[in-house]
């Protein structure tokens, strides 16, 4: 399959090509029906000669080019309308009836009440296209996308949540006038998820009552079914959590598939090289160390802990909390004792052999470092954030 991707330097199509790329190279392989020969990019510094072989070429076309902020209106119909018709008009010349696909915008469905150009023109689009498979046959899908976010947006031009991930994580200020207004949300990666689909002739269809989206089988237009809603204030109460994470070290929920987990992957991608790296708090003494590396909301915390050789830590147990220890370098002793008996259970570890050790409550518990020469490193997680007013930790030796 020969595929030609218009506004291929766009956010949306650049994140489309190097998707692309992955399944013609093999390194994506969840869609084994997909067979990518050539992609063809095309741009607006292309030459006209380039769309005219690639229209004569192409098996599949994502027509993702279009104007978003141009200097004067009518430039809204001349990018978003008159390339539409050249485009087709090209594929017409060669006798192409390959699929084509539109990318069109839900400001579309305003016509009537909202006077604005921008949604005019992909109106205009649409009918385009429309019109075109009506007269040749050929099968077009129209699809109308929301606001649409996810990593490389450009900030400062036509996504608010891009220009907020990058001011954030940039420390410059952000203005909200409205914190409740609402944003319909559609992530690059499930964009791309459905342009796959597309391509395998899987596309989800829909029709439009008023502005809402109604999936249905013969649908006249397509849309990607996973979008988020969120306000401007939750959205700017998460990404302040975001960059507070190397001081709190607190992981928000941050659920598969949920939205939180979307925007912090694009908060990331806006990250300047000095916030890259953070330093953490080392509690350094002459036994080793301790530090906190990763709190949670839900999942406790997760710590990195040091021993010289020789020594012993822990000496301790917990009513209710419950830890892993697990040995990545170096070769100790991990001993329980049930409180109240005098058995003792022993656990001889080391970073040769990785495993993690419960830490059962209701046990004192230590690991000692048997190695006279090398520190004994072991991650630990407990169930549970510690809490200062409340440790549920209490000394006695094993």
């Amino acid at each position: 399959m020969k595929i030609l991707v218009t506004g291929a330097k766009g956010f949306v199509g650049k994140n489309l090509v190097e998707n692309l790329k992955n399944i013609r190279d093999g390194k994506n392989r969840t869609h084994p029906e997909l067979d990518i020969e050539e992609i063809f990019e095309y741009d607006v510094d292309s030459a006209p000669e380039e769309l005219d072989e690639y229209c004569s070429k192409a098996d599949f076309v994502f027509n993702l080019a279009g104007v978003n902020r141009p200097k004067d209106p009518k430039e809204f119909n001349e990018g978003n309308f008159g390339f539409a018709s050249t485009l087709l008009n090209t594929l017409k010349k060669h006798g192409n009836k390959c699929t084509v696909m539109l990318s069109s915008s839900i400001q579309a469905t305003l016509i009537g009440r909202y006077d604005g150009e921008y949604g005019r023109s992909k109106k205009a689009g649409e009918e385009l296209f429309f019109t075109y498979a009506s007269e040749t046959g050929a099968k077009v899908l129209v699809y109308r996308f929301p606001n649409l976010a996810g990593k490389w947006v450009r900030p400062n031009y036509n996504s608010a949540v891009g220009t907020f991930c990058n001011n954030i994580a940039n420390g410059l200020p952000i203005q909200v006038n409205d914190p409740s207004v609402e944003l319909e949300l559609l992530f690059i990666d499930d964009l791309v998820e459905e342009m796959f689909n597309a391509l395998s002739g899987n596309e989800h269809r829909c029709e439009f009552d008023g502005i809402k989206t109604v999936l249905c089988e013969n649908g006249k237009y397509c849309t990607v079914p996973v979008t988020h809603r969120a306000t401007l204030g939750y959205i700017v109460e998460c990404l302040e959590s975001f960059r507070d994470q190397p001081n709190t070290l607190i992981m928000p929920k941050i659920a598969p598939g949920s939205f939180e987990k979307k925007l912090y992957s694009m908060y990331l991608s806006y990250l300047p090289k000095e916030k890259v790296a953070f330093d953490l708090k080392m509690n350094v003494d002459e036994r080793g160390s301790f530090t906190e590396l990763l709190k949670t909301v839900d999942h406790g915390q997760f710590s990195v802990n040091i021993s010289k050789p020789g020594i012993t830590k822990g000496q301790h147990w917990h009513n209710s909390k419950w830890e892993f220890f697990i040995v990545v370098s170096g070769h100790g002793l991990i001993q329980e004792r049930k409180i109240g008996t005098d058995e003792v259970i022993e656990f001889e570890v080391s970073g040769e052999r990785i495993q993690a050790v419960h830490m059962l409550p209701g046990y004192t518990h230590n690991i000692i470092n048997l190695s006279k020469t090398e520190d004994l490193v072991t991650l630990m997680w407990a169930n549970e954030i510690f809490d200062p007013s409340h440790p549920d930790t209490f000394g006695e030796k094993v």
